[in-house]
């Protein structure tokens, strides 16, 4: 790799861990600009490793002395202009140009599912461009940005700033949650919701709370709160697919059996399936997370189930899928 991309993209994952620190330290009131502007600066050193990685050159035409922009690096890698990522990442560019001028902190709670996402996104581009896994110096429980967990209170806004404040905070809150995805595009954002369920079912919850026989005291402390779409971002999909880039990043052997002469081999849904089925995936909630809302349940994954994955196939690359179905019909 090219000296000048492996210092961008060192200096990079510096700027993205910088990010994830300053905004969940609970101290800090400079947390959305300090998280908008190295996550930016993030950003755009993987957009111009990956741009001269490519082949390209960095630098204006009329200005040599001049590298791109940001907003110039997204429009040369992330093409496709209705692409969610794309949007999410013109989003957070956006908060960072105005945060040099004044920003409120309410825009914490209105920028949250941005941010998450972002976080998501850069860490999966990083691996699909790269092949770099930033987990392995930044736990991937740390990916799970702090939430403060309020409202936007519209009558004790209006109390503490002008009317042209006001305003513009409030287009921005009403735009922003317009925009917010009811079809999976959780590239563009992640909602931060919680589940609840009684005590006797509390599986699938994210959080539990008590029923007391007596009203006065019904009230319980809750222990923990998660968010389910940050801790567990993959698909199905989305699992194959990294798991295939190490693959070939890496020259494992890998053997597919319907396809023995493919070096290396393809792993596909159906190997998927064969872990799962093998080791109880799906009933493990160190790897997985079902969204049992309908008949049809839905899972989602962590980096954790990648990373066993990835050890189990190393272990004996050319056998390992024949070693389970061999296992499982015993």
């Amino acid at each position: 790799m090219d000296n000048l991309v492996t210092k961008l993209l060192e200096k990079s994952q510096e700027a993205f861990i910088m990010a994830i620190e300053i905004y969940n330290k609970p101290t800090l009131k400079y947390r959305v600009e300090g998280f908008s502007f190295f996550i930016c600066n993030a950003w755009e050193l993987l957009l111009k490793a990956y741009l001269i990685d490519k082949g390209e050159s960095i630098y204006y035409k009329d200005d040599t002395s001049r590298t791109f922009s940001l907003e110039v690096c997204i429009k040369k890698v992330l093409t496709n202009e209705h692409d969610p990522l794309r949007k999410n990442l013109e989003k957070i560019v956006e908060l960072r140009n105005i945060s040099t001028h004044f920003i409120t902190e309410e825009y914490e709670l209105i920028y949250i599912p941005l941010f998450q996402s972002c976080v998501i996104n850069y860490t999966n581009k990083l691996m699909a461009y790269f092949n770099v896994d930033i987990t392995e110096r930044l736990g991937s429980n740390f990916l799970t940005l702090s939430v403060r967990l309020s409202d936007i209170d519209e009558a004790e806004i209006k109390a503490r700033y002008p009317s042209t404040i006001v305003s513009k905070l409030l287009h921005t809150k009403e735009n922003i949650e317009n925009s917010l995805p009811d079809n999976g595009q959780d590239k563009y954002a992640i909602k931060v919701t919680h589940d609840w369920a009684l005590v006797k079912n509390p599986k699938h919850a994210t959080a539990t709370f008590s029923i007391s026989s007596s009203a006065d005291e019904a009230t319980y402390i809750m222990k923990q709160t998660i968010d389910p779409q940050a801790s567990y971002p993959f698909k199905t999909k989305k699992c194959i697919d990294l798991i295939n880039k190490w693959i070939r990043g890496e020259g494992i052997p890998f053997v597919s059996p319907a396809r023995p002469e493919e070096q290396p081999g393809r792993f596909n849904t159906n190997h998927f399936d064969l872990f799962c089925k093998f080791y109880n995936i799906k009933e493990n909630d160190l790897y997985t997370y079902c969204y049992n809302l309908n008949s049809n349940p839905s899972y989602s994954y962590n980096q954790k189930l990648i990373e066993f994955m990835k050890t189990e196939i190393r272990k004996d690359p050319e056998h390992i899928i024949q070693s389970l179905r061999a296992k499982i019909k015993k």
